[in-house]
C-alpha cells in the first residue's frame, strides 16, 4: 500500500508522517497518566498537604479520564478529525501550562489542571485507536494497533522513571537547564506537545466521517455520573478497605446509573455509547481479555514499585529504572505482535502471551526483602512481554469483528471496559494487600517486648500481604489463559465475524 492515501475531502496525506504525529502527541500527553506516582512526597513538600490529599492527583486524573472515555464516542462522530485533536492537545497544553505554573498556596489549582489533562487524554487515546484503524486497511491493521501499543504500554511505564529522573539532580539538555523540580515534569512536555500541534496543522488530516448527531444530554449526565462514581468507588478502596460507605455507597449508586445507562442507549436510534457492539461474540471475548490484561498489568505496576521502595530500600528513580526494561521490551514486542496478528489472528498470542504473563507473575509470590533486582527486573520483562503479545492484537481482533461505522463507537466501549478494569485491579490488589498485612501483623505488646522480633513478623507481613497481591495477579492472567482457548482460530474480517 502506498504511503499516500486520501481524506474525506479528496486531499492526499501522507500516512505514515500523520501516524508519526499521532503517536508522538498521545504518547507525550500519556506520560502525564503516571509521572507524579514518585513526585508525590515532593508535592506534599511543596504544597504542605498529607499523603491521602496528594494521592487525589493521581485519582481525580483516572477518574476524569475515565469519564470522558465514553463520551470520546460522540466528539469522534461530530467533530472532524483534525479540529478534535488540535482541540483536545491544546486543552492538554493548557491544563500542563496552569500546573506548571501554580503557586504552592493554591494546590486546588493543581487539581483542576490535572483534570484539564485527563480529559484531554480521555480524548486522545481512543481517537488514536480509530485514526489508526482508518489509516491501514484490514491486512495491516495489526501493525497498525500495534504501534498503538507503543503509547499505551510504554508510556504509563516510562512515566515514574523520567519522573524520578528528574527529581534526582538537575539535568543540561542542549544548553538548557532541567531543575529537579515538580515543576520540571510538567515543563519538559510542554515543548514537545507545542512542536506536535504546529506539525499537525499540516500533517494531520480529517480522516474519518462525522454526522450532525445531537448530544443527548440525559445520556452524558448518566456516563459522567455513572461511570464517574465507579472509578471512585474503586479509588477509594486503597485507602478505606472495601466495607467503608466511601466505596460501597459510590459503587452501588455507579452501577445502578451505569445500569438505568445501559438500558437507556439500548433504547436510543442513534445512541451515546452503541452497546449493542457486545452483541458481537468476538468483540466481547476480546475486550474481557484485554480488560483481565489491564488488571493484571496496571495492580502490579503500582504493587511492585511499593515492594522495592518499602522493602528494597530503592529510591524511586532507582526503582523506576528497574521496570524500564519491562516498558522497552513492551515498545520493541508490540509492533512485531501486531504484524503476527495480520498474518494469524489474535488466538495463538492470546494464549502464548497470557501463558508468559502467568509464568512471570507466579515468582513474584517468592519476592523476599533481599531478593536481587536484576531478577524483579527479569520477572517484569518476562511479563510485559506477555502483555505486549495479548494487549494490541486482542484490540485489533475487536475492532475487526466490527464494521467501520461502528469503529469509534467499539473502540469507546472497550477503553470504557479497560479504564474500570485498571481501576478495579488496582483497587483490588492494593486491597488484598494492606488486608492481608494488617491481619498478619504482630501485636503491638511485642514492640516493647522484643523490638527485634516485632521489626521481623512485621517485616514478613508485609510480605504476606504483596505475596498474596501478586498470586491474585497471576489468578488474572490464568482465567485470562483460559478465557484464551475460546477464541476465533485465524484473523478476524467482516467477511468471517458472523462465524466467531
Amino acid at each position: 500500500m502506498s504511503d499516500e492515501i486520501r481524506d474525506t475531502h479528496g486531499k492526499p496525506i501522507n500516512r505514515m508522517a500523520m501516524m508519526m504525529v499521532l503517536l508522538v502527541g498521545v504518547f507525550s500527553v500519556m506520560l502525564m497518566q503516571t509521572a507524579l506516582g514518585t513526585a508525590l512526597p515532593s508535592l506534599m513538600k511543596a504544597f504542605d498537604v498529607n499523603a491521602s490529599t496528594v494521592q487525589w492527583l493521581t485519582t481525580i486524573f483516572l477518574m476524569a479520564n475515565g469519564i470522558m472515555v465514553p463520551v470520546s464516542a460522540f466528539l469522534t462522530t461530530r467533530i472532524p478529525t483534525k479540529t478534535l485533536y488540535l482541540s483536545a492537545m491544546a486543552l492538554f497544553t493548557v491544563g500542563t501550562l496552569v500546573a506548571f505554573m501554580t503557586p504552592t498556596s493554591a494546590f486546588w489549582l493543581l487539581m483542576v489542571a490535572r483534570v484539564l489533562q485527563a480529559m484531554a487524554v480521555g480524548v486522545l487515546m481512543p481517537l488514536m485507536q480509530v485514526v489508526s484503524l482508518s489509516l491501514f486497511d484490514a491486512k495491516s491493521r495489526g501493525k497498525a494497533m500495534g504501534l498503538g501499543g507503543l503509547v499505551i504500554g510504554m508510556a504509563p511505564a516510562i512515566g515514574p522513571t523520567m519522573s524520578g529522573w528528574i527529581l534526582e539532580k538537575d539535568h543540561t539538555i542542549l544548553g538548557f537547564t532541567l531543575q529537579n523540580s515538580w515543576r520540571s515534569i510538567f515543563g519538559v512536555v510542554l515543548p514537545v506537545v507545542i512542536i506536535i500541534m504546529i506539525a499537525s496543522i499540516f500533517i494531520f488530516h480529517d480522516v474519518l466521517p462525522t454526522q450532525k448527531v445531537t448530544l443527548n444530554i440525559r445520556s452524558l449526565i448518566e456516563s459522567t455520573f455513572g461511570f464517574g462514581l465507579v472509578l471512585y468507588g474503586f479509588a477509594m478502596v486503597a485507602s478505606n478497605g472495601w466495607g467503608s460507605s466511601k466505596v460501597i455507597i459510590p459503587l452501588v449508586i455507579g452501577f445502578l446509573i451505569v445500569i438505568e445507562f445501559m438500558w437507556h442507549q439500548s433504547k436510543m436510534e442513534n445512541p451515546f455509547l452503541d452497546m449493542s457492539v457486545f452483541k458481537s461474540k468476538q468483540f466481547t471475548i476480546t475486550t474481557i481479555l484485554v480488560s483481565l490484561a489491564m488488571m493484571s498489568m496496571i495492580g502490579v505496576e503500582m504493587v511492585l514499585p511499593i515492594y522495592m521502595q518499602n522493602i528494597r530500600g530503592l529510591t524511586p528513580l532507582d526503582s523506576g529504572l528497574t521496570l524500564l526494561p519491562g516498558a522497552l521490551m513492551m515498545g520493541i514486542v508490540s509492533p512485531i505482535a501486531g504484524a503476527f496478528y495480520d498474518k494469524h489472528g489474535a488466538k495463538r498470542l492470546a494464549i502464548t502471551g497470557f501463558a508468559v504473563l502467568m509464568i512471570g507473575t507466579v515468582p513474584l509470590f517468592y519476592l523476599t526483602a533481599t531478593t536481587p533486582t536484576f531478577y524483579i527486573t527479569s520477572l517484569y520483562t518476562l511479563r510485559m512481554f506477555g502483555i505486549a503479545m495479548t494487549m494490541m492484537p486482542l484490540t485489533a481482533s475487536a475492532m475487526g469483528a466490527l464494521s467501520p461505522k461502528t469503529a469509534a463507537q467499539g473502540t469507546a466501549a472497550n477503553n470504557t471496559m479497560r479504564q474500570i478494569a485498571s481501576s478495579l485491579g488496582t483497587a483490588v490488589l492494593a486491597s488484598v494487600m494492606q488486608s492481608v498485612t494488617k491481619d498478619n501483623m504482630p501485636k503491638s505488646a511485642l514492640r516493647g517486648q522484643d523490638p527485634l522480633e516485632f521489626g521481623k513478623k512485621a517485616l514478613d507481613a508485609t510480605l504476606n500481604g504483596f505475596h498474596a497481591s501478586f498470586i491474585l495477579a497471576a489468578g488474572f492472567s490464568l482465567v485470562a489463559l483460559v478465557v484464551a482457548f475460546t477464541l476465533h482460530s485465524g484473523k478476524i474480517t467482516l467477511s468471517n465475524k458472523e462465524e466467531a
